[in-house]
């Protein structure tokens, strides 16, 4: 029976890198960056163990995410940690210098390759907030290697991956367009009697008929009372006249999700209290993609928009979160985690930064009004939209 390692070696030979999702050159820069930071903190090695953060370095593309997966930056090399089951896609999709394997049932076979790869790093710096790094393996390197220091640099890589490259920004507007057919067509669905499994086919079907590869999150679709309950998502429930059904959808290129929220009414004929709660989504927008300038902070941005939601505050649900960054993503979630628009985030805004805004506004026990874009902070003037939404309730 065929082996992990000759499997690897005959792969090598024949598939190395043809899925390669970026050029060597902008993977490279990537890297470069990352090494600089690291320098800056004095740190000769890190570990990175999530999904998304190996992919942006590296490209390693995989549906399985759940398995222990870790990329080492060390002096000189860089080395891709998977499990014997993950040999193909670490061959496919990447170019590391180093490719490591370790048997998929063994929970603690990645240890002892790791410890002795390790063996004489000074300054570790690993990510602690991250799912990816499992507490049994950091004791057991941290046993292994006594005379290793361990850092939390959980804040050197967001910093980077918050500000999207050309070739980044050119995947987000491919998945903005794919979400927006997603959205059409699922809107087209929308009739009383249908249900709320139905609508999320189609737009399901539209989004990967057009091209979207697997989705960091499935397409969501509430409706009526379902629909002022926060992450719910479709279960079969028949589409009433009359009721808004709330639509959020995410196509997939490249592992970047450009995703957009739109609430139409059954029908078409929304009363007087949804076009109300509608119209503060969209002044929300508003005030947002104004005050998204670089060199402003996300908390200034946020007291904006809570400014223009003022007048509903007392009796819609919000999140808090006015924005969060989006790009690369696994599932289960397109959120990328390296910023977020709400009170009291002092980060900076800089230009080519992209957000999600999810403004959601809810009727607890009634119904909720979802409207969203993602957008871009621009070097001069507002945000601007990578999707392009209907701001239609109809």
């Amino acid at each position: 029976m065929m082996d992990y390692d000759t499997y690897r070696k005959v792969l090598r030979n024949t598939l190395a890198g043809v899925e390669a999702p970026f050029a060597e050159t902008e993977l490279d820069r990537r890297e470069e960056k990352v090494r600089q930071a690291m320098a800056h903190r004095g740190l000769d090695t890190l570990l990175v163990t999530a999904p998304a953060e190996i992919y942006y370095l590296t490209g390693y593309n995989t549906f399985e995410v759940s398995v222990h997966a870790c990329l080492v930056l060390g002096p000189g090399y860089t080395a891709l940690q998977v499990p014997s089951i993950e040999t193909g896609p670490a061959v496919v999709c990447t170019r590391v210098s180093d490719l490591m394997g370790y048997r998929w049932e063994d929970a603690g076979g990645p240890l002892q390759p790791l410890s002795v790869l390790l063996h004489g790093a000074a300054h570790i710096g690993y990510d602690p907030w991250q799912p990816g790094l499992r507490p049994g393996l950091l004791d057991g390197l941290r046993h292994a290697l006594p005379g290793s220091r361990f850092t939390d640099a959980s804040d050197l890589i967001p910093p980077i991956r918050r500000v999207k490259s050309a070739a980044e920004l050119e995947q987000l507007h491919r998945s903005a367009r794919v979400t927006g057919i997603g959205l059409a067509a699922a809107q087209e669905a929308v009739q009383a009697g249908a249900t709320d499994n139905e609508v999320a086919a189609a737009g399901a079907h539209a989004m990967l008929a057009e091209g979207s590869e697997f989705m960091s999150m499935q397409p969501i679709v509430t409706t009526g009372v379902r629909s002022s309950v926060i992450h719910t998502n479709h279960n079969g429930r028949r589409i009433a006249a009359g009721e808004p059904v709330f639509l959020e959808f995410g196509a997939n290129i490249r592992r970047y999700t450009a995703p957009m929220m739109r609430t139409v009414v059954c029908g078409g004929r929304p009363d007087s209290k949804m076009a109300r709660i509608h119209d503060h989504c969209r002044a929300m927008y508003d005030a947002l993609v104004d005050a998204m300038r670089p060199g402003r902070r996300f908390h200034e941005a946020a007291v904006a928009a809570e400014a223009a939601m003022a007048p509903v505050a007392d009796e819609a649900f919000f999140s808090g979160v006015f924005g969060y960054t989006v790009g690369a993503g696994f599932p289960p979630s397109w959120v990328e985690g390296t910023g977020f628009v709400a009170r009291g985030e002092e980060t900076l805004l800089r230009e080519n930064m992209v957000f999600h805004l999810p403004l959601c506004l809810r009727l607890p026990g009634q119904w909720g009004i979802g409207m969203s874009e993602t957008v871009r902070v621009s070097a001069q003037g507002p945000a601007e939209p990578l999707t392009a939404n209907t701001w239609r309730l109809t």
